[in-house]
């Protein structure tokens, strides 16, 4: 019987090599981390494969389907506690219609990424359509169609290298508020599809070139002279790497306390349509905020009589407003995002001090 020969067989186990062998960054070496983020590390592994899995494995721009790519476990990226993210594939060949119904929503976006087609992170942002561009229905309906060519009502063009959509979802109470729901269809008719041995081959190398991609930049080394402050706010310019959203400012900053310690960031947010900070382990996820306060959202945030406002970071409750919690780490991201923000944000101020015995 003549041996038999894959091509998928390669890829297959190029992929599963890679996460078998991705603790060693974390594990030894100038980017080894602590116990926690060690913990924290092996399960990001599986997260991001499922991440990798959807996007470049199940995805068909032929066929699409709005996936669900951030979640309290299903993190990568910098996700964070207040939004909901979903990922099709584009054709810049095809067109497309999105049905979509806002929910709760206080920022809602779609964006369509350009860039590379085999697995890397898109290297640019091709065009942006948020809630206040869009003429939404008393019940929240609206419609949005996707192609190369214009079309009347709202319409989000295709260029040649787009390759990927992605919404925005985000929730002053994610718990208890209404989620926006996204459907998708492709105008263009294609035959079912068939399993091929190049095909499956390639879309397991890609998922594996996008593990690899986060792979390379984290876990994310920290600078000791920046512990405890937060760098100066910048906006997002339109050639950007990953899938940042094209109308938000960003601001990190880094903590590193001592139990008996809170760091207190005080400063003012402009008019936005929205607005959060959230602290991070060294792979840009979320600490897990399905049982403690580990992000904070201005619908949440307790304000000074002038607008302004103090957050208290620290392992323990401080007896200040506006805690949000180290969740047993002693170091970490510190990440602030404002969305349509009338102005760049000030650059939040940031002290350490003692908790007071209680």
């Amino acid at each position: 019987m003549p041996e038999r020969s894959f091509e998928t067989t390669a890829a297959f186990r190029e992929l599963m090599d890679l996460v078998r062998n991705a603790d060693a960054a974390f594990l030894d070496g100038p980017r080894a981390v602590d116990d926690v983020s060690v913990l924290e590390g092996y399960r990001m592994l599986t997260e991001i494969l499922h991440v990798a899995l959807d996007c470049y494995l199940w995805a068909d721009a032929a066929r699409p389907t709005l996936v669900p790519i951030v979640g309290p476990t299903k993190k990568f990226g910098g996700d964070n506690a207040d939004a909901y993210y979903h990922f099709a594939p584009m054709d810049p060949r095809r067109s497309y219609r999105i049905r979509a119904r806002r929910g709760d929503a206080a920022y809602l976006s779609l964006t369509v990424y350009g860039g590379p087609d085999d697995g890397r992170w898109s290297n640019r942002i091709v065009c942006t359509l948020s809630d206040r561009d869009l003429a939404i229905a008393p019940d929240g309906s609206f419609e949005v169609l996707v192609s190369a060519q214009p079309q009347p009502g709202h319409w989000m063009r295709l260029e040649d290298d787009a390759v990927a959509l992605v919404t925005r979802d985000y929730l002053v109470d994610p718990k208890n508020g209404r989620q926006a729901t996204w459907s998708i269809e492709c105008l263009d008719s294609a035959p079912p599809p068939r399993l091929s041995d190049a095909d499956l081959a390639r879309r397991f190398r890609n998922a594996a070139t996008f593990l690899r991609d986060l792979l390379a930049i984290t876990p994310l080394p920290f600078d000791p002279a920046k512990w405890n402050t937060i760098d100066e706010p910048y906006p997002v310019p339109q050639r950007t790497y990953g899938w940042a959203a094209g109308d938000a400012a960003y601001a990190m900053g880094a903590f590193q306390l001592a139990d008996d310690e809170v760091l207190v960031l005080e400063g003012a947010s402009p008019p936005c349509a929205f607005w959060n900070l959230c602290l991070w382990n060294p792979f840009l996820q979320t600490y897990d905020y399905r049982y403690e306060q580990v992000t904070i959202n201005g619908g949440q945030v307790r304000y000074e009589p002038d607008g302004s406002w103090r957050i208290a970071i620290a392992a323990r409750d401080p007896g200040l407003p506006n805690w949000v919690s180290t969740a047993g780490h002693a170091r970490g991201r510190i990440w602030f995002r404002w969305f349509l923000p009338e102005s760049l944000p000030a650059r939040p101020r940031a002290r350490v001090e003692k908790i007071a015995r209680g």
